[in-house]
């Protein structure tokens, strides 16, 4: 993937540089009416001073990069009973160090990752560093390096050649790699946009298949080996900004269908759209990919889910699950990417959202879509569980329960022929209420909203939206929060909100509020989570 489409790579690379952090309005109430979606930068303000000396947004519970630096996920594989997931990290961002390196760290259960240091050192040859591609087990020896190598398709961009794909092999089991000479698998063929190569088997056609991002398009290759690729179709939208970080699988359906899906991450923000990964279903012939509606579909429709990548579910003897798959996303966006005061507290900047697990439904108008929820094991790491109930309220009420690293869950409804104006959470709420995250839904405006606005934020705008239906009388919330991120999940997970925000410490609370009428929050559950070092997953 590349940084910001208007500023080079390498200089979005480069050190901590500016921080800032989008300004807390004056009034900082939970919206009653219906704001922008992408409204533009708000005043640099840093976090209040004089805060609590305990100040960290090193999550509780998602994965972050050790130290330094983390961005584009690389798609995990599985060996030897666990999950590979290579990153790119840069080990002297702090110091303003350039470039990216591949780092390793693993994982069984897709919540406890186990770092493993650099697998790829950046510069490690004439070519430059490495950018995003992809890994695959080479189980049949077809690019020569044994039974069972790891390959690395890699992008790397030396002088003036521009980006192109290089191979790199591991006979380590992944743990360390090799390039395989410094000579392009696939050369650029003039094209400033040529990276991030998706590689995987073609189990009907028995050859590999690579799908690359060139811009506005993504050219599809295959290969018998890994080392010789020959261009066989393509794929092009001009609706969703600079195609990048491609993703081609197929995938069971919950009612038996089997169906292919590719995925990208695009930028649509001009259109009032995401800028995370877009997602078609639909059928592939093995050069053409031919989706079923034109218009994608979004995987995330908060502001921080970017360069995401899936990857299959195994069982315990290796074999792949068709019906689920995983997905793990940047928390980041490169309109901001420095922002972030974790550089200044804890000594680092790259946090991925919760994995998820996804499963393909059929809607009652025949369409077929991902629905995500939050991976499974995440229920082995609850330190503390307050089971409230049923609340039926008019107004507002402050629960007990003080955390800044939780799931809460309920069904919230209400009488549709009397509905209220606006439903929700306020959530890591400061001791005055001046800062919160707003967590709701505006029935009157017919969707559902997570705005990051009264609190500490990168700086690029402050309310996602989707819609819903208010006539149903029900809607269901799932809501993660962590040191320094929220994602809401609503009704089976067809629509994900995920924010990067940066509450002080102090900011622990939690409010409802139900404006215009009464509802009833049915099941209100809240979990508090923690994954540590020393602890052991399950």
């Amino acid at each position: 993937m590349s940084p910001a489409h208007s500023i080079p790579r390498r200089s979005m690379l480069l050190g901590a540089g500016g921080l800032a952090l989008g300004a807390v309005p004056a009034t900082a109430s939970t919206p009653k009416e219906a704001p922008a979606l992408r409204p533009g930068h708000a005043p640099a303000t840093p976090p209040p001073a004089g805060r609590s000396k305990a100040q960290t947004y090193r999550p509780a519970y998602h994965f972050s990069v050790p130290d330094n630096w983390k961005n584009d996920p690389q798609r995990p594989i599985y060996i030897d009973g666990e999950y590979l997931y290579y990153y790119l990290y840069n080990a002297d961002y702090l110091e303003g160090g350039f470039g990216t390196a591949w780092r390793l760290t693993t994982t069984r259960d897709h919540v406890h990752f186990t770092d493993h240091d650099v697998a790829i050192p950046k510069n490690s040859n004439s070519n430059g560093d490495c950018w995003s591609g992809s890994v695959v087990v080479d189980h049949d020896n077809t690019a020569g390096y044994g039974h069972g190598a790891v390959i690395a398709l890699v992008t790397q961009a030396p002088g003036e050649t521009g980006q192109a794909q290089y191979l790199w092999y591991s006979t380590d089991r992944g743990r360390t790699f090799q390039p395989a000479g410094t000579t392009p698998v696939l050369a650029n063929p003039g094209t400033e946009h040529f990276r991030d190569p998706k590689v995987i088997w073609d189990a009907e056609r028995s050859r590999w298949f690579m799908a690359n991002a060139e811009g506005l398009r993504i050219g599809f290759y295959a290969s018998p080996d890994l080392h010789h690729w020959n261009e066989v179709g393509e794929f092009r939208r001009d609706s969703l900004g600079l195609l990048e970080c491609p993703d081609l699988f197929q995938m069971e359906a919950a009612d038996g269908s089997s169906h292919w899906i590719l995925g990208i991450s695009g930028n649509a923000k001009f259109r009032d759209l995401p800028a995370t990964y877009a997602y078609w279903t639909g059928t592939f012939d093995g050069a053409t990919f031919t989706p079923d509606h034109e218009e994608p579909q979004w995987l995330d429709w908060g502001f921080d889910f970017y360069g995401a990548v899936t990857y299959p579910h195994h069982s315990t003897d290796g074999t792949e699950d068709a019906a689920l798959r995983r997905v793990i996303g940047w928390a980041n966006f490169w309109d901001y990417p420095h922002n972030a005061p974790s550089m200044v507290t804890d000594g680092y900047n790259g946090d991925d959202m919760i994995v998820r697990d996804l499963s393909l439904k059929r809607d009652r108008d025949g369409m077929y879509y991902l629905s995500s929820q939050p991976t499974g094991a995440l229920r082995n790491y609850v330190t503390a569980e307050h089971h409230i109930g049923d609340v039926e309220l008019t107004g507002h009420l402050d629960l007990d329960v003080r955390s800044t690293a939780y799931e809460l869950s309920c069904d919230i409804t209400w009488d549709p022929a009397a509905q209220p104006a606006n439903i929700g959470f306020q959530l890591r709420r400061a001791p005055g209420g001046a800062r919160h995250l707003a967590v709701g839904a505006y029935l009157e405006g017919g969707y559902a909203y997570v705005n990051r606005r009264p609190t500490f934020n990168p700086g690029d705008g402050g309310e996602s939206q989707t819609p819903i239906d208010p006539a149903t009388g029900r809607v269901t919330f799932r809501i993660l929060v962590d040191n320094a991120s929220v994602e809401l999940f609503l009704d089976d997970g067809r629509m994900v909100h995920s924010h990067r925000a940066f509450p002080p410490v102090q900011d622990n609370s939690i409010r409802l509020y139900v404006d215009g009428g009464s509802a009833v929050y049915r099941n209100l559950t809240i979990r508090e989570l923690e994954v540590s070092a020393n602890r052991s997953p399950g």
